[in-house]
């Protein structure tokens, strides 16, 4: 098997791209500029990448990647494209990963591309396919699960009530409180006021966070991710080929992938368990562990997934998370920081493109590439991202990326 060297990455700001809050783009307009913006970085011409894997999820779009690469310029080469909710794209990456790594191929792109506001009247006029297709697909808008369709969702155990039944439950067991799980937003949002392409770079006091509206005890709006549009978009290359086009050698040392069990819980419900399955399978693949973390990029869709991640990830005991966000440990100029990029919280949350989002701020920072939010020194960092609701309350997928210099 060979190594996998990131050698550029690059994305657009997330933001709400409906003709409203910001200037109507198509998903083919945002996916090109980030596939653009990555090759850019990585000084790579379009004509030479050997293969492409597009994620796309909410506006079920036909061929995606296709209709994106057209606009490149880009041809006669596979293209893949993936679904797999929020961790959409880094499955696309894993896939890019594997086949690298395998000699398929030796210089390919990976992207994540979604649009979550609504159509407005003037786009659907106008269209928004590339080469003549039009939209084939949906044009966006929030995700909504007909009734009959998820016994789950039936129930009312959609993603906000998830995490704050998980949530209640961790202030139950270990005496968590609300101001531990409103923190996080605090930190997040104060990481994402740094952050060009952070959605929202605005910073928030604990009080406004606790004060804002009540979704789902106790979980607040302010704890809650965005709805909005974005792309992100990474290369990866072979060792061979990467040193044609750098010296800032990024490896991806790992990436597993994991769906959860049914019944894993066994009778807890204050942590996930596919994610800690998942953990220590790369730590056990990379000889890497939890304490040679020197930055994360987490899913913290609700505050409470951040905050039992710390523990899923062996970086404290069970019960502890809280400790590690009085102390700051996981904020900037901490032990840990998590989410310097604002995370979902305050970077935004396109769902396809999250993932691919979190290897590009992992890429910059390890490349001491970050400016005001760069974590000193960093070498390790791990991408964390699920998605969507599986067997026994558990994510349909649990992802984990690790690279390092």
């Amino acid at each position: 098997m060979k190594d996998v060297i990131a050698i550029g990455a690059g994305m657009i700001r997330f933001n709400k791209y409906d003709g409203a809050t910001a200037p109507w783009r198509t998903h083919e307009q945002m996916g090109r500029e980030a596939c653009m913006n990555a090759l850019k970085h990585a000084g790579v011409n379009h004509r030479d990448i050997q293969a492409a894997y597009m994620g796309q999820t909410a506006s079920g779009l036909i061929q995606l990647g296709q209709r994106v690469c057209d606009w490149i310029g880009i041809s006669g080469i596979p293209i893949y494209n993936h679904e797999n909710a929020c961790a959409t794209s880094l499955a696309a990456f894993r896939q890019a990963y594997v086949d690298v790594s395998a000699g398929r191929h030796d210089l390919v792109m990976v992207a994540g591309v979604e649009k979550m506001s609504m159509v407005k009247a003037k786009a659907k006029r106008e269209g928004g396919g590339g080469g003549g297709m039009g939209m084939l697909g949906g044009g966006g808008g929030p995700i909504v699960v007909p009734e009959g369709v998820m016994f789950l969702a039936d129930l009312g155990i959609i993603m906000p009530a998830f995490f704050s039944l998980l949530a209640t439950r961790h202030m139950h067991d270990y005496g968590t409180t609300r101001e531990q799980f409103a923190k996080i937003s605090v930190k997040n949002h104060k990481h994402g006021a740094m952050n060009p392409y952070a959605q929202y770079q605005k910073e928030v006091t604990l009080e406004q966070v606790l004060n804002s509206r009540m979704i789902c005890d106790p979980v607040t709006l302010l704890q809650c991710t965005p709805t909005g549009d974005g792309a992100a978009c990474v290369i990866l290359a072979s060792p061979k080929v990467a040193k044609k086009y750098t010296t800032k050698m990024v490896k991806v040392a790992g990436s597993t992938v994991m769906n959860g069990a049914y019944k894993a819980h066994q009778g807890s419900f204050t942590s996930i368990a596919s994610c800690k399955v998942a953990a220590k399978q790369i730590f056990e693949e990379t000889g890497i562990g939890p304490k040679d973390l020197n930055v994360v990029e987490q899913h913290d869709c609700f505050t409470p997934h951040e905050l039992v991640t710390y523990e899923d990830l062996g970086l404290c005991k069970p019960g502890e998370g809280g400790r590690l966000v009085d102390e700051g440990v996981t904020a900037l100029g901490g032990k840990i920081p998590f989410n310097v990029s604002g995370g979902l919280q305050s970077k935004g949350h396109p769902i396809a493109a999250t993932g691919v989002a979190q290897i590009t701020e992992l890429v910059w920072q390890l490349r001491g590439e970050c400016g005001k939010r760069q974590v000193q020194g960093a070498k390790i960092g791990l991408a964390h991202n699920g998605g969507g609701i599986g067997a026994g309350l558990e994510p349909g997928l649990a992802s984990l990326t690790i690279l390092k210099i």
